[in-house]
């Protein structure tokens, strides 16, 4: 067994802990068995969620063994939020979000192998209880002083909203979970968001209560750029893994962007390269952070990881080709819409005066200066120079997805959609 917590730790992984050397100790032991829980709230992950993964995956590859909670009873309740009562999601719908989670999280970790993770679903034994067996056998564990001192319900309580009984009762199934998860799989270790510190202790101390055992709870900081801001969000929203919500050129492209005072942190925190290759990145950041190749291996790495190579190498692609470096005619049709969804753009039809369609995407302001432009060789289609000032778009210049890129000098990338003839 490695010392992964000296590896966690390194990477920044590590906020809150119980007894730190009692679980190193357990740990250098033998194999544990510790688990993550992640409630549907919505229909995929988003890339916050990867943090947690990331601790269980070193886990997993320390030789520990994973079980992947997906909260389908949680799910139907909710963890209280800062501001207002979650709206609760019908019972097909936490269903089918409880299943989407279940094929995201299996693509994450190692489902084979001596310590192969294993999913379980809350919904299994929540559902079995009764609101007697609820209050009586574990309510009476619980002390009000304890629920209400946490920092969300405070805040919540203090707040005009209020908290309801539902979302209060939140901690309580919770802790449930992980004494269910001790009894059926001697489960002896929580991770989670250092958001969800308080419920994980509740689980801590209900073990002990009622099984007069000792278990341990470790969380992982919330990610935040240099400045204290959050980390994550696009223009669109948030960085979710599910292609069908974030496509992965703009989830390529949202790691690209890091900041230079940010990328060494997250090569540490979201990728699993080794301490001297980060180290190596760092130099360059330090040296050339023109360009910018700790964020195009973060980039890769993380896409890689989420949405496979074949389609990061896709991805890469398309980034080169909408900077002028690579030809497009390899691309497939859905990655190069995704590529070009935010471009200026306009529609066309095979046939029509290249000079006419520079002027409806507003490259030039008449067929004049259009003319001009591309008798200079200013005017590139599919990152081919045009040599033709009377040139037309041809049918051998639609791509896969029907467009076509236009390009005016180095940076000017647009896109045509291509209609009827």
């Amino acid at each position: 067994m490695t010392d992964v917590l000296n590896e966690l730790e390194w990477r920044g992984l590590i906020a809150q802990h119980s007894d730190i050397d009692k679980l190193r100790a357990d740990l250098a032991e033998g194999p544990i068995t510790f688990y993550c829980g992640f409630d549907p709230t919505a229909p995929s992950l988003h890339h916050g969620h990867l943090v947690a993964v990331k601790v269980m995956r070193h886990l997993q590859l320390a030789g520990h063994n994973p079980l992947v909670l997906v909260g389908g009873a949680t799910g139907l309740i909710g963890d209280p939020r800062d501001k207002g009562e979650r709206t609760l999601n019908t019972k097909k719908t936490v269903a089918e979000w409880s299943d989407s989670l279940k094929q995201q999280l299996e693509s994450l970790l190692d489902f084979e192998g001596d310590n192969a993770a294993r999913t379980v679903n809350n919904l299994d034994w929540t559902s079995e209880l009764s609101a007697i067996d609820l209050l009586r056998d574990l309510g009476k564990h619980f002390r009000m002083g304890t629920m209400l001192s946490k920092d969300i319900v405070k805040r919540r309580l203090e707040s005009e909203e209020g908290i309801s009984y539902t979302e209060f009762s939140y901690q309580i199934l919770q802790a449930n979970d992980y004494l269910e998860l001790f009894r059926r799989y001697n489960c002896s270790l929580e991770v989670g968001g250092n958001d969800q510190w308080g419920n994980l202790v509740g689980g801590m101390d209900l073990i002990h209560k009622v099984e007069g055992k000792s278990v341990h709870v470790l969380t992982n900081p919330l990610i935040t750029k240099s400045d204290g801001s959050k980390f994550g969000k696009s223009e669109g929203g948030a960085i979710w893994l599910n292609p069908d919500m974030l496509s992965p050129y703009k989830f390529y492209q949202f790691w690209l962007n890091t900041a230079d005072e940010d990328v060494v942190r997250m090569l540490k925190v979201f990728t699993f390269l080794g301490q001297e290759e980060i180290e190596e990145l760092e130099a360059m950041v330090e040296e050339r952070p023109q360009a910018r190749q700790a964020q195009r291996v973060l980039a890769e790495e993380v896409t890689t990881w989420v949405h496979g190579a074949e389609t990061t190498e896709r991805v890469k692609q398309a980034s080169a080709v909408l900077f002028g470096r690579a030809e497009p005619a390899g691309l497939d049709g859905r990655t190069l819409r995704d590529a070009t969804a935010e471009l200026p753009s306009a529609k066309a039809s095979i046939g029509q005066d290249l000079q006419d369609v520079l002027v409806e995407l507003g490259l030039e302001k008449g067929r004049g200066a259009a003319r001009r432009t591309i008798g200079s060789g200013g005017v590139y289609i599919n990152n081919v120079k045009v040599e033709d000032e009377d040139r037309v778009l041809e049918q051998s210049d639609v791509l896969a997805g029907d467009v076509i890129l236009i390009r005016k000098g180095r940076r000017n990338m647009t896109v045509v959609h291509v209609g009827a003839i």
